[in-house]
């Protein structure tokens, strides 16, 4: 019976490393292509909302920020005010904490949306848990073809400490073609 387990073991141990080295380096979202930074981690997902999804490791073990990815499809989503302010009510903000900020990246139009404070996890409509200490930093990337949706939640220190590694990362995805 111990051997089965080792062998067990060893088996899964051979499909996750099978499926980590499929874990694409770049991924589209909406008419947008991404560029996935080595260190950061490709989690699968099973949403048909959500169309990729990123996971940042912390220092600390436990400690990670995860990164999601929407697109709606031309005309649909809710808007970039709608989502904005859906995603700051998610927080028990800091005062000041709040921020939408609108600007031109590489000729796009860009949104990025921050805070710090309570997160309140969950789906929205179902129950929630209160994270202590969180950061939100999102973009809403505006395209003819659809916005796309990316937002970064994590501990605070950690989504301060990745800020720009992710701005890059958004503007390396609307950089003019070539």
């Amino acid at each position: 019976m111990h051997l089965r387990s080792i062998l067990a073991a060893a088996l899964l141990t051979v499909a996750f490393t099978d499926v980590r080295a499929d874990d694409p380096a770049t991924f589209d979202v909406g008419a947008l292509k991404f560029q996935r930074p080595a260190s950061w981690s490709w989690i699968p997902v099973n949403s048909p909302m959500r169309k990729a999804q990123l996971k940042i490791a912390g220092k600390e073990k436990d400690q990670a920020a995860d990164i999601t990815f929407f697109h709606f499809g031309p005309g649909s989503g809710g808007g970039v005010d709608a989502n904005a302010k859906r995603w700051i009510a998610q927080f028990q903000s800091k005062e000041g904490a709040a921020k939408v900020e609108p600007q031109q990246i590489n000729g796009t139009k860009v949104t990025v949306v921050s805070t710090e404070g309570a997160f309140n996890s969950g789906m929205p409509g179902g129950p929630t848990t209160t994270l202590s200490d969180y950061g939100l930093l999102g973009a809403i990337i505006e395209n003819p073809e659809g916005d796309v949706f990316v937002k970064m939640t994590g501990p605070a220190a950690l989504v301060k400490e990745q800020h720009k590694a992710f701005m890059d990362f958004i503007a390396s995805a609307v950089a003019p073609k070539k």
